[in-house]
């Protein structure tokens, strides 16, 4: 590999294409789902804590004013402990590996005490292994960065959200970094597949091998060993702090890849792509698995204005967007999304959040008067 101004260029010349239009291919955009006596997907709402219940309802009216082929079973995942561990209802785990689909507000997770996190147990529950985080500037929306257009792929199961930890001796705890070839390989062919479909065509693999060489130098060598089966595709990778100073500096540079990389980076990274254009918010996130795939708005629970009708559902809305993209029902995707981002782009109707005085309901009623 050669290197230049901080990033990692890869030599090899990849070899084959036979995964590409495999299963793995159609992953990301082909769901086969389940309809009802009526014709209708269901798909599983989970509404979640604090201004959750608030977002997800706006969003089942938007999808109701837009005919949307949807009915909602609605859950609870509140945790159970069995054995010590925590674990979901199993009535919510029956619904979305039912429904293969699931749309999710946020959960509250405790610090430092208490069940493991929710967002946790979901992914390993469903194998959730690909964190797909989109963030694209709003138009008529004014931040400091204009022309943001970053797409980031976490893996989703392990690194150091694996879960490990133990108290060594009193006052020392240990937390272990877990990264196996497996779950590497399958989220490096993820990006591959990913970075095909959206039309880049370009996979920055994003790591510290250069501190961590066996963890991540084994996640850095499976995304150039999946790159010999996708010759269409550009491979280059950067170390982490060195991809933070750059996508601060010119994000725009990041316009034509998709950026690939272990958990703990890519829960760090991709907030920090959200905060060039507004927040999280305005960010869109999907948890993408074999078995089931489950989108959701990855901002706090906002305790502090749960139920006051202040709450900004936008983040959700563009979740419900991708969730109908990876359904395969683009052009209400189209509808829905182009009628919430015009609603923000006029300036008339905004939340206290985008710099507006308006509810929860009038932001609502403004993107259905739009669709």
């Amino acid at each position: 590999m050669l290197k230049n101004s901080g990033r990692f260029f890869s030599s090899v010349k990849p070899l084959s294409t036979r995964f590409y239009g495999t299963a793995a291919h159609k992953a990301i955009g082909t769901y086969e789902g389940v309809r009802n006596a009526n014709g209708n997907y269901v798909a599983t709402m989970i509404p979640g804590d604090g201004i959750g219940p608030e977002i997800s309802d706006s969003v089942m009216k938007i999808f109701k004013e837009a005919k949307v082929p949807i009915e909602w079973e609605s859950v609870n995942v509140t945790p159970i402990i069995e054995d010590g561990k925590t674990v979901l209802p199993k009535a919510s785990v029956d619904s979305i590996m039912k429904n293969r689909i699931a749309l999710k507000g946020p959960l509250m997770t405790p610090i430092g005490k208490g069940f493991v996190s929710l967002n946790l147990t979901l992914r390993r529950t469903f194998n959730l292994y690909a964190n797909v985080r989109p963030c694209k500037s709003i138009p008529g929306y004014k931040t400091h960065y204009e022309n943001v257009d970053t797409v980031l792929i976490r893996e989703n199961t392990e690194g150091e959200y694996s879960g490990i930890e133990h108290e060594v001796i009193d006052g020392v705890m240990q937390s272990i970094k877990l990264i196996t070839r497996p779950a590497s390989r399958r989220v490096a062919r993820f990006a591959f597949e990913y970075a095909i479909q959206s039309g880049r065509n370009h996979v920055t693999v994003v790591h510290k091998a250069n501190i961590m060489k066996m963890s991540d130098g084994l996640f850095l060598q499976a995304c150039h060993d999946i790159s010999k089966e996708y010759p269409q595709v550009e491979l280059d990778s950067i170390l982490l702090d060195r991809a933070c100073l750059e996508i601060v500096q010119n994000p725009s540079e990041y316009a034509k890849t998709v950026m690939v990389m272990p958990n703990l980076y890519g829960d760090i990274l991709s907030d920090m792509c959200a905060g060039l254009i507004g927040g999280l918010g305005l960010t869109p996130s999907g948890n993408i698995g074999k078995d089931a795939s489950i989108f959701e708005s990855v901002h706090g629970t906002a305790p502090d204005i749960a139920g006051k009708n202040m709450a900004n559902p936008t983040a959700l809305i563009l979740s419900a967007c991708m969730m109908l993209d990876h359904m395969n029902l683009h052009q209400q995707s189209n509808q829905i999304r182009t009628a919430t981002l015009s609603t923000i782009a006029e300036g008339k109707v905004l939340t206290g959040d985008l710099g507006g005085s308006s509810t929860t309901s009038d932001f609502t009623e403004a993107i259905i008067k739009n669709l």
